[in-house]
């Protein structure tokens, strides 16, 4: 019996039609292969990416890519640098209004407190007698604790986030002791840590917190009422430069 094809069957496909796709299947695998043994010219593509992004109105007709990247760049960076100064310059403005206050209600000279501004960062200068009873350097005065709580509520709507760097500070007189405190090493750091944990306990984040304690060793003045004190000190983080980044201290360690 002779083989009868059927044109009008849905079933039964052309000929030509697996040819045609086995010459596509070739197509694709041929240009496959010259696109894996191609070189990309990175000139080329710069141009072609430059004429893309004027065409659509990225980027000024009359500048590079590379132009407007650094420019873009050091613009965004001022900016910041902007906005961080104003942020530590209005937290700055609260708390100064703050000590104002405390300064007026205060009786002798020595509890007067001071801020100073720098470069992205202030610090308060708190004399010990407005925190601490004599002697001690744990926080037992409730005008103290009030004090700490109003800083605190300060820092928590300030715009940014700041470290906080407590700082203990003692005068030069020597003290020892068989007891904590047994020096002016130990007194300076507890009243660091004394501050810190009450800031804690009026919901600043620990993140935020940093202790350090100088003794006597950096003092304010001849006057010892002076040099008896704690620091409050806040910055932004860039404004902090990483030593590492000059000099790798490790290295330093093998020579």
């Amino acid at each position: 019996m002779a083989d009868k094809k059927c044109p009008d069957c849905p079933k039964c496909l052309p000929g030509w039609l697996v040819q045609f796709g086995d010459l596509m299947s070739l197509l694709l695998t041929f240009f496959i292969l010259l696109l894996s043994m191609a070189v990309m010219d990175k000139k080329k593509v710069e141009e072609y990416f430059d004429v893309m992004r004027k065409a659509m109105g990225f980027l000024d007709q009359n500048s590079n890519v590379k132009e407007q990247t650094e420019e873009y760049s050091e613009q965004e960076s001022s900016s910041q640098s902007d906005d961080t100064a104003q942020d530590v310059e209005t937290a700055a403005e609260e708390i100064s209004e703050m000590v104002q206050e405390v300064n007026e209600a205060a009786n002798e000279q020595s509890e007067i407190m001071e801020i100073t501004k720098g470069k992205n960062e202030f610090t308060l200068d708190i004399p010990s007698t407005v925190l601490f009873e004599e002697g001690e350097y744990q926080l037992t005065n409730k005008a103290a604790k009030r004090f700490i709580a109003k800083i605190a509520r300060v820092i928590r709507t300030m715009p940014q986030v700041f470290n906080i760097e407590i700082i203990g500070h003692t005068d030069r007189s020597p003290y020892q002791s068989a007891t904590i405190p047994r020096d002016n090493w130990d007194d300076s750091a507890l009243r660091s840590i004394s501050v810190v944990k009450e800031l804690i306990r009026n919901r600043i984040d620990p993140a935020q917190l940093k202790v350090a304690a100088y003794g006597s060793y950096r003092p304010k003045s001849e006057n010892a009422a002076e040099n008896r004190r704690v620091e409050m000190r806040f910055f932004a983080d860039n404004s902090q430069e990483d030593i590492l980044e000059e000099e790798n201290f490790f290295d330093r360690l093998e020579q």
